[in-house]
């Protein structure tokens, strides 16, 4: 998993309540198990016309916001099924950091083991995000040392994240990652149960 410390980046708003993860990545884009390509089917149905044209006015399709790597979304974002191919299709499309008032719990969960930033913020800070981004002032920093998001202007608002979530963010280690940690330790109880339960060796 990729580490996350600091982000300075382009922020583009999305004042939509309830994104729920069919919106985030449609349920025909989840054949595949290849992280590669998902950011193809982000927002798709938003993104896209029924026939398969761009909607100029969506606000990751307008010129200004290509690249964005913060998403300034809604309450209640990533509701819905807990598939995990949501998070995946934003870090995928470059988006590392998703900043609302409220997400829905799998989704929160799903983020931190890809490396996908969901930050916590009080409405009326979020709303001043919004309000940044909309009126053309796009880049952001989150620093996830400090705990801060800084907008474009220099307003600095201060989020809480639990300090086992921030390590493994840091360090890069999703649960695999975290689990290797203690890979010689597991080497060591293996061999000692090996050689007082040898029986167990030739089931």
């Amino acid at each position: 998993m990729e580490a996350f410390n600091h982000l300075d980046g382009r922020m583009a708003p999305l004042p939509m309540a309830n994104i729920d993860t069919d919106q985030i990545i449609p349920k025909q884009f989840l054949k595949t198990v290849d992280r590669v390509g998902l950011g193809a089917g982000l927002f798709y149905d938003l993104r896209f016309t029924p026939e398969g044209r761009e909607r100029p006015d969506f606000i990751l399709n307008r010129p200004e916001y290509k690249g964005a790597s913060v998403l300034v979304a809604g309450d209640n974002f990533g509701c819905g099924s807990s598939r995990e191919h949501a998070p995946w299709a934003l870090m995928d499309f470059g988006v590392r950091c998703v900043i609302s008032t409220s997400f829905a719990d799998i989704f929160y969960n799903n983020c931190f083991q890809n490396g996908l930033l969901p930050v916590v913020l009080k409405p009326e800070e979020v709303q001043a995000l919004m309000d940044e981004a909309q009126g053309g002032n796009h880049l952001v920093t989150v620093d996830l040392a400090e705990q801060t998001v800084v907008s474009p202007t220099g307003l600095r608002f201060h989020f809480d994240i639990d300090p086992a979530r921030k390590h493994k963010m840091q360090n890069g280690l999703d649960a695999i990652g975290e689990t290797l940690q203690a890979a010689k330790d597991i080497d060591v109880y293996e061999m000692r149960q090996a050689i007082s339960q040898p029986w167990l060796e030739r089931a």
